[in-house]
């Protein structure tokens, strides 16, 4: 089955998970793709209904990208730093693929149609760093389909809190746990509140909170595997999955809280669960098993391409995102019993994801500053 055969029709499957309530974003952005159709053909056909990006991505576009090298030509001649040359082609790239999201955007009442840009993966433990970039990028950004990626380390908690309460539109990544995610939403309802308190409207601001995957049964399957018993072993490829739906638990419970309904009255809503890092790792894993297990409405699930190439040939869906809830919960008090505490593998994992982040963001600014001739 190939895209011609299933884009017109109901047979697509993404666009059937659309119709379940979640929205499928693309975890990847390329100049490319914005100047021959691609993104378009995807948005058109598909349903895709937004995009994210990140320092990783970045600097494989960039670096990999030779349509970028006469705008680094002319910025490196017009005497700009480094820095400054990165942002440009950045910004530049998410611009247009907000304005090419602008339709969704307004089809969906402010709901859909986004477009992610991180701030820079060295603040991660800088709040005060964090809520000035998040408001230069907000502003120099300058569509309302925009959002400001900030990562839901400590010190990002208080970033997301003020950033929200300044009106900016925020996707709060890296997050691993759902003690993490509790206090990202505490974070989210604050700036609201603080934002009302101040007098200002809350019903244009959209956010999402971009809980990982993949990247958690990674971890945790390598700590299963050197146990090698049966146990073991039947806990494989579990976790992230039992985690997600346990989060999915609390976004049920919040978003019928009198806290979030005081707000909900002011035309506000609710900052929606983002599934991220849904490529399968493992290969003895379903391609697309990140996405079957989590369909719910009111979500996002942004996939790389190669995964969305595989839901539109082969996916099955359907919302099973409650399915096994007390297998969820038995999963986290086995490996806990294991001695595997999911807490610990998210602060792991926090750790590692920013530094993943940090190396390819340098590795582009030292290919920038050689090809600029600086």
């Amino acid at each position: 089955m190939n895209a011609t055969q299933t884009n017109e029709g109901v047979s697509n499957p993404l666009r059937q998970v659309h119709r379940l309530g979640q929205s499928i974003w693309l975890d990847d952005i390329r100049r490319g793709w914005l100047k021959d159709g691609h993104l378009a053909r995807l948005i058109a056909e598909d349903a895709l209904a937004g995009v994210t990006s990140n320092p990783a991505i970045f600097a494989k576009s960039i670096s990999e990208g030779a349509e970028y090298n006469d705008a680094i030509a002319s910025l490196a001649r017009a005497g700009r730093s480094i820095n400054d040359i990165y942002e440009t082609l950045a910004l530049e790239d998410v611009q247009a693929a907000a304005d090419l999201f602008r339709a969704t955007y307004d089809a969906a009442g402010g709901n859909d149609g986004f477009v992610s840009l991180e701030v820079s993966p060295h603040l991660a433990d800088d709040t005060a760093g964090t809520v000035a970039e998040g408001l230069r990028l907000w502003q120099a950004f300058n569509r309302p389909n925009a959002m400001i990626k900030v990562p839901g380390t400590e010190a990002g908690l208080p970033a997301i809190t003020e950033l929200i309460a300044a009106g900016v539109n925020i996707n709060v990544t890296l997050l691993f746990s759902v003690e993490r995610y509790r206090a990202v939403v505490d974070a989210y309802l604050t700036g609201l509140e603080r934002r009302v308190q101040a007098g200002k409207p809350i019903d244009k601001i959209a956010s999402v909170a971009s809980f990982f995957l993949s990247r958690i049964d990674s971890l945790v399957d390598a700590k299963l595997d050197k146990m090698n018993t049966y146990e073991a072993k039947a806990r494989r490829g579990r976790a992230a999955i039992a985690s997600a739906r346990l989060a999915y638990q609390h976004y049920k419970q919040w978003t019928n809280s009198d806290r979030w309904r005081a707000l909900a009255e002011k035309g506000v809503k609710p900052q929606r669960l983002l599934w991220a890092s849904t490529s399968s790792k493992d290969p003895a894993y379903k391609d697309t098993m990140y996405v079957e297990a989590l369909i719910a409405p009111n979500t996002v699930n942004t996939l790389p391409p190669a995964t969305v190439d595989a839901y539109r040939d082969h996916g099955d869906p359907a919302v099973r995102i409650e399915d096994e809830l007390s297998e969820a919960k038995e999963t986290v008090q086995i490996l806990r019993n294991l001695g595997i505490d999911l807490k610990s593998v998210s602060e792991q994992l926090e750790r590692e994801g920013v530094k993943k982040f940090k190396e390819p963001f340098d590795a582009l600014l030292a290919t920038l500053a050689k090809r600029a001739g600086k």
